[in-house]
């Protein structure tokens, strides 16, 4: 059965209330600051708390960093694509990854979209992460909150939401435009390439514009998710800016 791990995460999950939880398993002797939310959360979603050996838990997370907390829980669920599509509004910002496959990527970009007001993250189904235990805790519970989709065809659904008045900006070192330039203050949908890959040519072609960040530096690139934060809150730079 799916677990979720560390402090952070569970106690978002029973926050959310979006998965079922069937118990909390909590390492003898573990002394977390935070450990009184955790139960508090518990007691408040009926949800029964066990004490076990640390080493219980090191052979359910596959001795992963869990800080001591475990929540075994039914799996995360994906958000329905056509749902989210049908829901386009002026305000919409999607995050679209093509083709990230790092979980890690994954659940950090999931954090940082989150924090960042985005509507919805959406993967392909195909070379790609997807929701795990190890997203789930890199993402410090924002998983819980945010929707993810999954969709058969990235660039089939890029289609889809220029359909629906989406503008659909893709981001990679190539583009000729600076992040900075482009007017984000319409439904949007910010294109993401994988790690060392960057964006298929069939997705940068279905792309309204292509922006890139610009490099001081002598590496060349940023990773992911540290990209999606940088034009994500440029975003809301603008339409904050626009109100």
């Amino acid at each position: 059965m799916p677990n979720i791990y560390g402090v952070l995460p569970v106690l978002e999950a029973l926050r959310a209330g979006a998965r079922r939880i069937d118990r909390i398993v909590i390492a003898e002797g573990v002394r977390d600051a935070r450990l009184r939310e955790v139960l508090e959360a518990a007691r408040n979603a009926r949800v029964p708390v066990r004490r076990e050996p640390r080493v219980a838990l090191d052979r359910l997370t596959h001795s992963a960093h869990h800080q001591g907390v475990l929540a075994v829980t039914s799996a995360a669920s994906y958000s329905d694509a056509d749902d989210l599509v049908s829901r386009i509004s002026h305000h919409t910002l999607f995050i679209l990854l093509d083709g990230v496959e790092d979980p890690h990527n994954l659940g950090a970009i999931i954090r940082t979209a989150e924090c960042g007001g985005a509507s919805a993250v959406i993967v392909p189904e195909r070379r790609a992460a997807h929701l795990t235990d190890a997203v789930a805790k890199t993402s410090a519970g924002a998983v819980e909150h945010l929707p993810v989709a999954r969709v058969t065809n990235l660039a089939s659904f890029i289609e889809e939401l220029k359909k629906h008045n989406v503008w659909v900006v893709g981001v990679e070192g190539s583009g000729q435009m600076a992040y900075t330039e482009f007017n984000y203050s319409g439904a949007t949908a910010l294109v993401f390439g994988g790690e060392g890959a960057g964006l298929h040519r069939l997705v940068r072609e279905r792309c309204d514009a292509v922006v890139s960040i610009p490099m001081r530096g002598k590496v060349t690139s940023l990773n992911v998710s540290v990209a999606v934060g940088v034009v994500l809150f440029e975003v809301l730079r603008q339409r904050a800016a626009t109100k």
